[in-house]
């Protein structure tokens, strides 16, 4: 990591924490992902050895801990107490772009993997209690291999289907990957979306009626654009 050249320790975090990637990867770690590939599907477009590398340059600063795995022939990754500090960091990060910079969504940011892969690391599932509930994406507009997805929550665990995992599907929900992103990002209200058709939703109403409770959104989801921000500036008829 190239230096500031500086005793100041703001530019001491800063060496560490503005370099590329890093802020995401300490995203990918609080979130619960710990192995390697796990953390690499949360930053699909940086290559396995620069991820590889900035795990073991975290790991030498002593942010990250590396230890073995359950079957003893893979490592798992975990953020230390100093690791975890950084954790606010990102979170005001975040809460910022989503106040300061959010614009449209550009195409090269529809990024269906990234979607499954943030709500597979956010949504609770005990919304619908301890018993199997099991929730089907639909994402429209995609490829019919790359269409459907299970969210099977059971015992306080969640696990994610790329094929139906069989018994009965509780909730079913429909929408394109732009408006599934809007949705998971906060941009349009999860009930607006329902209401207005971009997000079809069926199953018994008390599963419904848990939705919100099982997306889960957190702070940067809640988050307004700022009155004066660039995303008022530039407005879309899709924002709401």
């Amino acid at each position: 990591m190239k230096g500031y050249g500086q005793f100041c320790p703001i530019a001491k975090a800063a060496e560490i924490f503005c370099e590329r990637w890093t802020a995401l990867v300490i995203r990918n770690l609080g979130a619960g992902a710990e192995r390697f590939n796990d953390i690499h599907r949360g930053v699909p477009h940086m290559s396995a050895t620069l991820l590889t590398k900035r795990l073991r340059q975290l790991e030498a600063e002593g942010l990250v801990r590396r230890q073995r795995g359950r079957s003893g022939k893979s490592w798992t990754y975990h953020l230390t107490q100093a690791g975890a500090e950084f954790l606010p960091l990102v979170g005001a990060l975040g809460i910022w772009g989503q106040r300061w910079t959010r614009r449209e969504i550009q195409e090269g940011e529809l990024d269906l993997g990234l979607l499954i892969w943030g709500l597979e690391y956010s949504v609770d599932p005990t919304a619908f209690g301890s018993d199997r509930h099991v929730l089907r994406l639909d994402v429209s507009d995609q490829p019919e291999q790359k269409r459907l997805y299970w969210f099977v929550c059971e015992a306080g665990k969640l696990d994610l289907c790329v094929s139906d995992p069989g018994g009965s599907t509780d909730l079913f929900l429909e929408a394109t990957l732009e408006n599934f992103i809007r949705v998971y990002r906060g941009d349009v209200a999860l009930e607006t979306a329902v209401d207005d058709g971009r997000l079809t939703v069926d199953g018994a109403p008390k599963h419904i009626r848990r939705l919100r409770r099982w997306f889960n959104f957190d702070e940067m989801a809640k988050t307004h654009p700022a009155e004066n921000g660039p995303t008022r500036q530039m407005a879309s008829p899709l924002r709401m």
